[in-house]
């Protein structure tokens, strides 16, 4: 054991020895600078009663402490802070430990183990600081947020694109999402794309999308940033509904209506109007603008395709004629192009050669058929007394493809007309004479038209054998 003493008090501030032999030091309120302790301390033992004299020189240094504010980006309402630059105080070197609060400070418990990237939300932690001198001292540490960019959701809309109607390239710069600037963006196709920093958009310039949203991460100066929305809208073609292909009579006129609402039109032709008047059979297009965007549409004036007579079967003397292609309804007319009917049946009809006419709705020129209706013999009696002793159709043999056929009653084959027997039938089969009766005959053949219109005929003949 020994016994401390004070021979010499400081000159700048006081000093006291306590129980234990340690001496307290404190200077006069706002001394900095040099100050000296002598102190003794003897030795109470049989082994040590010695005392040796200590001179202590020492140096008071400022170790001030002062609250401050840091403050950090907010996201979704807490920021990492860094601790660490709080600048508390000027001294150095220090030790400082951070706590969340004042009560975990004093009693050293729930040290913030990660100073330098804290999570929290506004509000003030506390810092111990010591020297290496042993001295300690707290400070406050206000924990406040930065301003964070004001952002608005944004819509962009392009025209599409040509080879692909659903899509759009578009330039996302011109997204306006912040009045604020300087500000800097970085794009994102999705909101946690946008939220974690992965899969920026490197080509906003020219962004190939659909109907979408992208998100745009807006940083003002202080490196903090804000989330925006923006809408991306594809502008279809707006191609004109009323404007079709028109069928016309190849040396008529029509016109072509691409129809209201559109704001500019630009025909093949250099007309600038909704309707484009008196155009003949042709190929057209027009580019309609809409919104801001073009599309090109073709539409064709065909000609009416003529209807065709496909066939005309006479029965004695009524002619049915058998219309193909064109357009319904047909009107008919014979020997003159003047009177018309509905009907393609005809009655009543001279033998001999007759026009048939045939028009369609589109009422283009008519198309015709020079027929010949056969002589009409209806009785034979081949006894040899050469009056009426044959069916003689020799006068067609000139048309092309003629047949000439007898049947009996039950459907048989009696006779074929051909250029060996001249198209004549003398009431026999196999050079024998048939029996008494009513035969029925047909006879086909094609009109020398381009069309080579196939002609029916049929009729009926009593053939009278006289022993």
């Amino acid at each position: 054991a020994s016994t401390v003493t004070i021979l010499t008090y400081p000159t700048n501030g006081t000093a006291t020895v306590n129980g234990a032999g340690q001496i307290t030091y404190i200077p006069n309120p706002g001394y900095l600078g040099p100050d000296t302790i002598v102190y003794q301390f003897c030795g109470n033992a049989p082994e040590f009663i010695d005392c040796e004299k200590v001179t202590l020189n020492l140096t008071v240094v400022p170790f001030i402490l002062t609250d401050t504010t840091i403050k950090a980006c907010q996201y979704n309402g807490k920021g990492f802070f860094d601790l660490t630059a709080a600048n508390v105080t000027t001294y150095s070197p220090v030790v400082k430990k951070f706590y969340p609060t004042l009560a975990d400070l004093n009693a050293a418990t729930n040290e913030i183990t990660t100073p330098a990237n804290y999570l929290s939300a506004a509000g003030i932690v506390y810092v111990k600081v010591t020297t290496n001198e042993g001295c300690t001292g707290n400070a406050k540490i206000t924990l406040a947020y930065l301003p964070t960019p004001v952002v608005t959701e944004a819509t962009i809309s392009e025209c599409y694109l040509e080879n692909n109607e659903t899509k759009a390239a578009f330039n996302l710069s011109l997204a306006n999402v912040s009045t604020e600037s300087p500000i800097t963006k970085k794009y994102y196709p999705t909101f946690v794309d946008a939220s974690n920093g992965t899969n920026e958009i490197l080509n906003p310039l020219a962004y190939i999308s659909g109907n979408a949203s992208v998100y745009i991460r807006v940083y003002n100066s202080n490196g903090c940033y804000a989330i925006a929305k923006v809408n991306l809208v594809v502008i279809p073609p707006k191609r004109s509904t009323v404007l079709v292909d028109k069928i016309i009579c190849i040396d008529g006129r029509t016109n072509l209506d691409a129809g209201p609402g559109y704001q500019s039109y630009l025909w093949s032709t250099g007309a600038t109007t909704q309707v484009l008047s008196g155009v003949p059979v042709g190929d057209y297009w027009v580019i309609l603008k809409d919104n801001g965007c073009s599309v090109k549409q073709f539409v064709s004036v065909k000609k009416a395709v003529d209807p065709v007579i496909s066939e005309i079967e006479i029965s004695n003397n009524t002619a049915t004629v058998k219309v193909t292609g064109g357009k319904a309804p047909y009107k008919y007319a014979v020997d003159s192009p003047t009177n018309w009917q509905d009907s393609n049946v005809f009655t009543g009809l001279s033998r001999g050669q007759h026009i048939f006419y045939v028009k369609d709705a589109y009422n283009c020129t008519p198309i015709f058929v020079e027929v010949t209706v056969p002589n009409l013999l209806n009785a034979i009696t081949p006894n040899g007394d050469n009056k009426n002793d044959f069916i003689d159709y020799s006068e067609l043999a000139y048309k092309e493809n003629l047949s000439f056929v007898i049947y009996d009653r039950y459907g048989n084959k009696i006779f074929t007309g051909d250029k060996f027997n001249n198209y004549k039938w003398d009431g026999k089969h196999f050079d024998k004479k048939i029996l008494t009766g009513t035969y029925w005959y047909h006879i086909n053949w094609n009109e020398p038209n381009k069309e080579k219109t196939p002609i029916k005929y049929s009729g009926w003949i009593l053939v009278k054998n006289i022993d």
